[in-house]
C-alpha cells in the first residue's frame, strides 16, 4: 500500500512505518536515527526559490544567499520579485543563472503557466514534466520539489550527492554510486523512493555529523 502525501508529521510517521514494512534493512536503519525531520516547504515561489537558490552550492552558502535575499524581497514571493528586478537578486549573491532562473518562475507564476499548488496534486512524473519545461529547472531541482513540497513518496533525486553516498553505504556498493547507478539502487525501495530519500537524508547527516541536513 503506498501511504498518502507526507504532509505534516502523522503522515511522516505513516510512511516511514509502511518503509519499514516493505524493507527490514531499511526498517533497522530507521530505528537506529535519532529523528527524520519532516523538512515541509510551503509549495510557492519561496519555496522553489530556496531549492533553486541550494543548487550546486553548500548548505552554509545557500543558507546565507536565501537569508539576504529574504531581508530584501518581502514577502519574498513572485509579484514582489517582478516588481524589484534584478536587484535585489545580485544583491543576495545570485549567480546570473539562477537570477534568471528566479526572474522566468516568477513571470511563469504571474501568467499562470505554473501553479505549484496544483503541481502537488498530480502525478509525479506529470508535475516534473511541468517543473523541467521551465529554463533552468532541471531534474534534481524538480525531484526536490516534489519531495520537500509537494510531499510526494516515489520521487528520487538521483542527482544529490548526499544521496549517492548514501546508497552507497546501505547498499554496500564498491564506492559513490553515480546518478544512474543511483537510480537503478533506489528501485528496490518503489513505490517508497521519496520516503527511502528522506531516510537516506537523515542517515547521510548523522554519518557526517552535520547539524543541519543537505538541501
Amino acid at each position: 500500500m503506498r501511504p498518502d502525501p507526507i504532509r505534516d508529521e502523522r503522515s511522516l510517521q505513516a510512511a516511514l512505518a509502511e518503509l519499514s514494512k516493505h524493507d527490514p534493512a531499511m526498517a533497522k536503519l530507521i530505528a537506529g536515527l535519532d529523528s527524520i525531520p519532516l523538512r515541509r516547504r510551503t509549495p510557492g515561489f519561496a519555496g522553489l526559490a530556496e531549492i533553486v537558490i541550494a543548487q550546486q552550492v553548500s548548505k552554509a552558502s545557500a543558507s546565507a544567499m536565501l537569508g539576504r535575499l529574504k531581508q530584501l524581497v518581502v514577502p519574498l514571493d513572485a509579484p514582489h520579485i517582478l516588481e524589484l528586478g534584478l536587484e535585489p537578486l545580485v544583491a543576495a549573491g545570485l549567480s546570473r543563472a539562477k537570477q534568471s532562473t528566479l526572474m522566468g518562475l516568477a513571470r511563469a507564476m504571474d501568467d499562470g503557466t505554473l501553479v505549484p499548488h496544483s503541481l502537488c496534486e498530480m502525478p509525479a512524473n506529470e508535475a516534473m514534466d511541468h517543473l523541467t519545461a521551465l529554463k533552468g529547472i532541471g531534474p534534481w531541482t524538480a525531484e526536490v520539489f516534489l519531495l520537500f513540497s509537494a510531499g510526494h513518496v516515489d520521487v528520487f533525486p538521483a542527482g544529490d550527492v548526499a544521496l549517492q553516498h548514501a546508497v552507497g553505504w546501505v547498499c554496500e556498493f564498491d564506492g559513490k554510486p553515480d546518478q544512474k547507478q543511483t537510480r537503478q539502487l533506489a528501485e528496490r525501495w518503489a513505490p517508497l523512493r521519496g520516503v527511502a530519500a528522506r531516510v537516506l537524508y537523515a542517515h547521510y547527516g548523522k554519518v557526517r555529523g552535520m547539524e543541519e541536513l543537505p538541501v
